[in-house]
């Protein structure tokens, strides 16, 4: 079949799913905004899907896998040992968990574009929405940038050349896949995704031949650097379990980089095939993820790098930084730091695609929700929002700007902004659906009504929602201790705090919003568009396939 006579076929049945939704508004949703209401109902019928089962949980493996576990750890070991780094890791995963099996619940019976966004317009305020989804496109225009410089410096481990040179080509090329059918972002993310997964199980053998001798040095090492220098760091000399606690804290905050973004099964869910099977599914999976490519992985790292080593706070940026780089280093091993260069390039590139995702469907959900201007709602012939992508984009001119000698130093400062960016999106995630589980009870709507019912609620939000207030308000404690004071450190850490507040009590105040009472919620509504479009059931896996972790 050509590819005129396809896009003839899609339409078809497009415009049928389209014509079969036009009861459902007026016998479900009577007496709400309409057009608004219309609105949601086209986009649920009407996107077209163009990521299946695969893609989806490559996204969501991508999601958990990038510059934060390859070289941004270093410094996490350095700064409060191997079980300091452990514990505090495996707890933001955990709290992880929750948001994505949150999130996931929300998407599954509302699958728009722009994901959370638009459940707050729904489900909290339409200045929660208004607020969220401005801080989400800023953290992840931001991010394009500093992924970008990420992949210029480490390069610079084999050659020289001007970083305008790597940031424009690869920016480019960035900006030419989102462009195109959001099939080739997803198989974009499925490769590198599969490299992520053979550069950790590389890394992982790798460990186990040096932890147990079978490295050039030939002696096993086991423990040792669990004895000397020991399982936690006096952090910045500060004496006793004072000194080991805060190098613990201060790691919670580094690991919400590492995470950051694993939501991201959610925002294209309006582009996703079955959506309501596939979301949860993804979402169940990410708990293994964690723990097979991050915790394993990081206890391993524990074992084979002292956290004393000089290497571990190298300014370079480069894989030489890298805990498993230094590793191979320190036991002879001479190729390795090469080939985590090589791939680490290709998950700083795929972090950006992530981000340019994550920021033009967020662009793109304001626009429809009339938190932006209409012309961000544009789609091109391959139903991709050509002019959101155009706009999120532009912010990788910010890149030229980190072309000094401090490049590294600038990008640790944006890292700190995504950090503080992202507790504050996952924050918002659980107060989003804290008010939908409430607005279920009001309504004696039992969960098991759902597409799909999240363990653990609502002790899960709750539980997230207070950890992650806590880390960041905290997130930035060591400005305040004598000696350490930094205003780029302190802006960084806290600069998210007041600008969700500006924007959420400016719009709350200049448009007059207020909080959907509970009873009101159109939960009921959305439930009878899911009654009424019904996803076909996928055929349960069989022999092998029923140990696949990855999309089975």
């Amino acid at each position: 079949m050509n590819t005129h006579a396809l896009d003839l076929e899609q339409n078809e049945e497009i415009s049928t799913r389209e014509n079969e939704a036009r009861p459902i508004l007026k016998r479900t949703i009577a007496g709400k905004d309409n057009a608004k209401t219309q609105a949601v109902i086209s986009e649920i019928v009407q996107t077209r899907r163009g990521l299946n089962q695969r893609h989806i949980q490559m996204i969501a493996l991508a999601g958990t896998i990038g510059t934060g576990l390859f070289l941004a750890t270093g410094k996490s070991l350095a700064r409060g040992g191997p079980l300091s780094m452990l514990l505090a890791y495996s707890i933001v995963g955990m709290l992880i968990c929750c948001v994505v099996f949150s999130v996931a619940e929300l998407s599954a019976l509302v699958p728009l574009s722009g994901g959370i966004i638009r459940h707050a317009e729904w489900f909290v305020d339409p200045a929660l929405a208004f607020a969220q989804g401005w801080n989400s496109v800023y953290a992840n225009a931001i991010l394009l940038p500093a992924e970008m410089v990420a992949c210029a410096v480490i390069i610079d481990f084999w050659s020289h050349v001007n970083h305008a040179v790597w940031i424009s080509a690869l920016g480019g090329l960035l900006v030419i896949s989102n462009m195109l059918l959001v099939s080739i972002y997803g198989e974009l993310e499925f490769v590198f995704a599969m490299l992520k997964i053979a550069l950790i199980v590389g890394v992982n053998i790798l460990s186990i031949c040096i932890t147990s001798g079978a490295g050039p040095q030939g002696y096993p090492i086991g423990f040792r650097f669990w004895r000397d220098p020991g399982p936690f760091v006096q952090f910045l000399g500060i004496r006793g379990s004072l000194g080991r606690f805060l190098g613990f804290w201060r790691n919670l905050s580094s690991a919400a980089y590492a995470f950051s973004n694993v939501e991201n099964i959610s925002v294209a869910a309006a582009e996703t095939q079955n959506p309501r099977h596939n979301i949860p599914k993804a979402a169940k999976r990410v708990f293994w993820r964690i723990l097979i490519f991050y915790l394993i992985t990081i206890f391993m790292m524990g074992l084979i790098v002292p956290s004393n080593d000089k290497g571990l706070l190298s300014n370079s940026g480069d894989a030489g930084a890298s805990p498993f780089a230094i590793a191979a280093t320190n036991a002879g091993i001479k190729v390795v730091p090469s080939i985590i260069n090589a791939i680490v390039v290709t998950s700083a590139w795929s972090a950006g695609n992530s981000a340019m995702l994550v920021g033009t469907r967020t662009l793109y959900g304001l626009a429809q929700e009339g938190h932006a201007p209409k012309v961000f709602t544009r789609i091109n012939r391959f139903g991709v929002p050509w002019v959101s992508v155009a706009a999120v984009g532009s912010f990788l001119v910010l890149g030229y700007m980190t072309l000094s000698s401090a490049a590294s130093l600038v990008f640790d400062w944006l890292q700190q902004l995504v950090s503080a960016a992202s507790l504050v999106h996952w924050i918002n995630i659980e107060v989003v659906y804290l008010r939908f589980f409430y607005g279920c009870k009001k309504q004696k709507i039992n969960r098991t009504e759902l597409p799909w019912k999240s363990p653990f609620q609502p002790y899960a939000a709750w539980a997230a929602l207070i950890s992650f207030s806590i880390i960041l308000v905290t997130g930035g404690f060591y400005v305040f201790i004598e000696g350490n004071w930094g205003s780029q450190i302190f802006v960084s850490s806290y600069f998210n705090i007041p600008l969700i507040c500006v924007l959420f009590f400016g719009y709350k105040f200049w448009r007059k919003t207020r909080l959907v009472p509970l009873e009101e919620i159109p939960i009921r509504e959305f439930l009878h568009i899911a009654n009424e479009h019904p996803e076909p059931l996928p055929s349960p896996a069989t022999g092998w396939r029923r140990t696949d972790i990855l999309w089975a």
